[in-house]
């Protein structure tokens, strides 16, 4: 089976060109802006006739898409994400191969969830933000192109190579700092937050498995299970060795109770937080903080909570996650400890 892959150069897609050449039934051809793809070629402005005359030249039977962007202004994010999947669903329609098309979405398309709910398909997508509106228009371009076509639905990755930008690389961050400057205690904004981490690697399996499947439409990627920030603190400071305490600036933010993480960890913090609802003090002189961006509480534009779920890629796809999140943890603290 010959694959090409769009955006084998970025955080997913390198995990992605990893699990296809794992298959040896597999051909991979990786497409991208970077100078080590096997093909160079720009999406957001490339021409949907020049990419028709490479699908026909290659003929590949499956094209899997993890290009695109997930920072810049709404007109950057809207090249990036929309226009250039409008031109490969032309370049498609207009080819002959006929191929397979595997499209990455993101929870981000859904919008912010009431607490406590599993979200499925079929929610009614309410996109907080121009990441999310882009990513969302890009998926309707897919679903209503008429292609042999997949999306999938990624909520919130973690495992190696997360970006330090991350609300989990700037925790793996600050938490580095904090034991390299000797620091007892860590300041954490945004730690009531609660999202559904999913490892790199096990989306990568669901990208394989959706290759070889006939299912279309809509399927979301997750673990079915949301977790707070302040779990996921917990949890990295232990397997750190972080021995200081970890104090949150807002707790106020709301929060659902849930199980804890999802690795198998302790349903409480393992450090001292302060408590739901109180005053804390200010933070000291050598104190590390975990910094957010200025939009903060939410600015990935998904409200405190998201939780997929993900029964349909259980049936659909026979996937179900296997890497906890102490596992995708303990992988970021390496690179963040590599740092030291």
């Amino acid at each position: 089976m010959r694959v090409l892959l769009l955006g084998a150069g970025g955080y997913l897609g390198r995990f992605v060109a990893d699990r296809l050449l794992a298959d040896p039934a597999v051909q991979l051809t990786a497409l991208g802006r970077n100078d080590d793809a096997d093909v160079r070629f720009d999406l957001s402005t490339g021409s949907p006739g020049a990419l028709t005359r490479f699908l026909d030249a290659v003929h590949p039977g499956v094209v899997v898409n993890c290009a695109g962007a997930t920072r810049g202004g709404a007109r950057d994010l809207t090249r990036q994400n929309t226009v250039s999947t409008a031109t490969l669903c032309e370049s498609l329609r207009r080819s002959g191969c006929g191929a397979r098309l595997v499209h990455l979405g993101c929870a981000a398309e859904y919008g912010p969830a009431q607490a406590g709910s599993s979200t499925g398909e079929a929610a009614v997508p309410r996109p907080g933000g121009p990441y999310g509106v882009s990513k969302l228009a890009a998926t309707e371009l897919v679903l209503a192109s008429g292609l042999d076509a997949v999306v999938l639905r990624v909520f919130s990755p973690a495992g190696p190579g997360t970006p330090a930008g991350s609300p989990l690389g700037r925790l793996a961050e600050a938490m580095r700092r904090a034991m390299q400057q000797g620091d007892g205690e860590m300041k954490l904004s945004g730690s009531a937050v609660q999202r559904d981490f999913v490892d790199v690697r096990d989306i990568a399996r669901a990208v394989h498995a959706a290759s070889l499947s006939a299912a279309q439409g809509v399927i979301n990627i997750g673990t079915g299970r949301a977790v707070r920030l302040r779990d996921a603190a917990a949890v990295l400071a232990r397997v750190a060795g972080f021995a200081g305490s970890l104090h949150e600036l807002d707790p106020s933010v709301p929060s659902v109770p849930g199980p804890g993480p999802a690795a198998g960890g302790p349903t409480h913090p393992t450090v001292p937080f302060g408590s739901q609802g109180s005053a804390l003090p200010a933070a000291s002189a050598g104190a590390a903080m975990m910094a957010v961006p200025a939009a903060y509480p939410y600015p990935d534009g998904c409200g405190s909570w998201q939780q997929a779920d993900v029964r349909t890629a259980r049936d659909r796809l026979g996937w179900r996650p296997r890497i906890g999140l102490e596992e995708s943890l303990a992988d970021i603290w390496m690179e963040a400890a590599c740092r030291i």
